[in-house]
Formats: structure tokens, C-alpha cells, sequence
């Protein structure tokens, strides 16, 4: 029995090579030039198509349509004069003596009908027009930042469904490692040359490592519940990843157009709001006019009267009243501007931050790759030689974990970078493609 039990430690013994093969077949699938790899099928879900679908299905991107639809008729409308009105009455009806209300007593009473229009300056009226651009504009620029929004969180909900089903997958992989541990510790205190102590290390290595497998699979879930709040039912696989390791968008693009990604596309429209609220105070202190006409019919055999009336408003206190409002629309224009520029800062600032993180991410997981996962594989393979060899069991315990966290932080990290890639792909209206 004993020799039984040596002849199955030393058959799982041969196992490094093949769990060195493992790691590098799971290295290949997960690095950034799986995007190179053979087309997925029809089934499959790209992250671009998973952006795509995010921003074809989000309701506040349909709610920017509708408030667009409004804007396009309130620009219809815009400048023009307004209705004109229809008086009737009656005038100079006396109200006192034997005649008081008879219509026909006095031949000054009127029956009148008559119809007057207002005629707003041709200042007021263009600057009416530019505020409903203005809207028009602000309409649009929130369907734009809608779309953008919901393409990033799209994107996101694929990366962390993508990122989870890697981590699944390198977890599923450890643990032949770790029911590796626990056969040959079983088999040398079968043999008698363990003790119970290796074992029961061997089996709470194997058992934190079994919850990490549930957290993964639990993410998992909740990963695809979030892929399916944006883009619906999810069917088949998902397709290789793009080259995270390779910027989505060129650096000049990136970098030196801040005015066309996201958190800056509604800034033009507010600008303009603002430039139309300056230019009707400044139409203000331009004279209105009202034009009026009626037709008097006076008692039986008095001729009837007509007669056509010319108004204008006087700003006759423009300093008190229309220049002060000059002033403050002037004010909330500088403000804007200034508030924009900060703006512009602070997403170049965030650009920078981006994409210096994505290039440290880089090189760490480079690093990984290169050193320091084949690094901590062989030594797994050295602990495993050396208690082959009669030495003790925690060595190879400790190279184990120690391989395990070294590859969670590579997952991590690259879940991390897919993440800054994606915040980068989706700056802009236009995706990656």
C-alpha cells in the first residue's frame, strides 16, 4: 500500500511540465494579442458590439432623441412675430343722466372691432433664434454624452464579464496543483515519512483557494447581470479581446482634442445659451413697435370712424434697467468661458492620468509574463523536486501560494488595464473600430 501510495505521488510529481504548459497556453489566450487570434463565430460578442448595443438600447439616450425632437420644433418657431390680437369694445358710452348707457344717444359712441400686432426688433427676434440653436445644440450634445456614457458602461460590463471567466479559468488550473499537494502529503504520511500537520496545510492551501474559485464564480454573475442591464439577454461566447496592450485611439487624438470627448461636448451649447442670453439684453435697448387699426360704427346716420394707431417702447432708463442686464449676461458669459476652461484642464489631466496608468499597467504585466509568473513556477518546480527528495512539504506549500497570488495580481492587473483601455476607447462619439 505504502508503495502504491509512492508510485501515485511520484506519477503527480511528473505534473510541473504539464502545469508549466497550462500557465503558457493560459498566457497566450489571455494576453492582449488574442485580438489577432482566429474570428469568433456569429455567436460571439465582441466588446465593441457590447458598446454598441449599450448605447443603441439606453433609455437617457432615447430621452436625448425626444428633447432633441422638441428643440428641432421650438427652432421652428423661433423668431418669429408674435399672434396678432383682436380688440373689440365699445368707447365713449355715456354713463350718467337719462342717457347713461344708451349706445345711441351720444354721436361720439363707438361699436369697434379692430387688430393690432407687436413687431419685436430685428435684434430680439435673431437673438430668439440663436437661443433655440443653442438648444438644438445642447440636445444633441446630450444625446452624444449619453451614447458615450452608455458605450463605457457597456464596455466595462464585457471587460469585468471577460476578466472574471480569466480568472475562473487560472483558478481552475491551480487547483490540480493544490489537490497535488494534498495526494503526495497523504501518500508520505501513508508512507510514514509525513506528518498530519502537512496535510492539514495542504488541504487549507486547497481550501482558500476553492473559496477563491467561488468569489470568481460569484463576480462572474454579477458581471453578466450588468452585461445584461445594458445590452439584454447574452447568448454564446464572448470573442477575444482587443490588443489591450496597444492604444485604441492615436496619442495626438488623445491628447489634442479635448473638446471632442465626453465631459466636454455639451460646454459649445452652453457657451452659445449664453451668448443668446447676451444678445437679446443688448436687443433690449432697441425699440419695439405695435401697430394697431380699428373700425368705429356710431349711431343710425352718423358716419362710421376708423383710425390706425403707430407705438414704439422707449428704454428711456436704459442705465438703470437694460444696461444692468448688459452687465450680468456679460458676467454669466465670462463665467462660462472660465468654467470651461477648467473643464478643458481637468479632462486633459484625466487623459494623462489614463493613460499613465494604462502604460504602467503595461509594463507590469509585461513584466509578468516575462519574469515573474515563470519565476514563481519554477519554484514551485524546485519546492517539488526538493520534497521528492525527502525535504519537508511547506516549501512547496509556500511556492504554491505564493504562484497563486502572483497570478491573481496578474489577473488583476490585467482586468485593470482593460479597464483604463476601455475609459480611453470611448472618449469620442466615435468607437474604436
Amino acid at each position: 500500500m505504502v508503495a502504491a501510495a509512492r508510485d501515485k505521488t511520484a506519477r503527480r510529481a511528473g505534473r510541473p511540465g504539464r502545469i508549466a504548459r497550462r500557465l503558457a497556453l493560459g498566457l497566450a489566450l489571455a494576453s492582449a494579442a488574442s485580438a489577432a487570434a482566429a474570428a469568433g463565430t456569429s455567436a460571439t460578442l465582441t466588446l465593441d458590439d457590447a458598446a454598441e448595443r449599450a448605447a443603441a438600447s439606453a433609455p437617457a439616450v432615447a430621452a436625448g432623441r425626444a428633447r432633441e425632437t422638441s428643440a428641432a420644433a421650438d427652432l421652428e418657431r423661433a423668431g418669429r412675430l408674435p399672434d396678432p390680437q383682436l380688440e373689440l369694445g365699445v368707447q365713449n358710452v355715456p354713463v350718467q343722466g337719462s342717457t347713461a348707457l344708451n349706445l345711441n344717444a351720444d354721436p361720439t359712441t363707438m361699436r369697434v372691432i379692430g387688430i393690432s400686432q407687436d413687431i419685436p426688433s430685428t435684434a430680439a427676434l435673431d437673438a430668439d433664434r440663436a437661443g433655440a440653436r443653442a438648444a438644438g445644440d445642447a440636445a444633441r450634445a446630450d444625446v452624444a454624452q449619453s451614447a458615450i456614457a452608455a458605450r463605457q458602461a457597456g464596455a466595462a460590463a464585457w471587460v469585468a464579464l471577460w476578466s472574471s471567466r480569466l480568472s475562473e479559468r487560472e483558478l481552475a488550473a491551480l487547483a490540480d496543483e493544490a489537490a497535488l499537494a494534498v495526494d503526495a502529503a497523504r501518500a508520505r504520511l501513508a508512507g510514514g515519512t509525513g506528518t498530519a500537520t502537512d496535510v492539514l496545510a495542504a488541504q487549507a492551501s486547497a481550501a482558500a483557494l476553492a473559496n477563491r474559485q467561488d468569489a470568481a464564480r460569484g463576480n462572474e454573475a454579477a458581471a453578466l447581470a450588468s452585461l445584461q442591464r445594458w445590452i439584454g439577454p447574452v447568448s454564446g461566447q464572448l470573442a477575444p479581446a482587443p490588443d489591450f496592450s496597444r492604444l485604441p485611439l492615436p496619442m495626438a487624438r488623445l491628447m489634442g482634442e479635448p473638446d471632442s470627448q465626453g465631459p466636454m461636448l455639451g460646454w459649445g451649447a452652453r457657451i452659445a445659451a449664453a451668448e443668446a442670453a447676451l444678445s437679446r439684453a443688448r436687443a433690449s435697448v432697441h425699440p419695439d413697435w405695435r401697430i394697431s387699426a380699428s373700425y368705429g360704427v356710431r349711431a343710425p346716420g352718423l358716419p362710421a370712424m376708423a383710425s390706425v394707431q403707430l407705438g414704439m417702447r422707449l428704454p428711456l432708463f436704459a442705465a438703470e434697467r437694460e444696461d444692468r442686464d448688459i452687465d450680468a449676461r456679460a458676467a454669466d458669459l465670462q463665467a462660462l468661458r472660465d468654467q470651461r476652461e477648467d473643464a478643458r484642464r481637468a479632462e486633459v489631466e484625466a487623459v494623462a492620468q489614463a493613460l499613465a496608468r494604462w502604460r504602467s499597467l503595461n509594463a507590469q504585466i509585461a513584466r509578468d509574463q516575462s519574469t515573474l509568473l515563470p519565476l514563481t513556477q519554477e519554484r514551485v518546480a524546485t519546492a517539488l523536486a526538493a520534497y521528492r527528495g525527502g525535504g519537508a512539504l511547506q516549501p512547496w506549500i509556500d511556492a504554491e501560494q505564493a504562484a497563486i497570488a502572483t497570478r491573481i495580481d496578474w489577473i488583476d492587473a490585467q482586468a485593470e488595464r482593460a479597464r483604463a483601455w476601455t475609459r480611453l476607447a470611448y472618449l469620442s462619439p466615435e468607437s474604436p473600430r
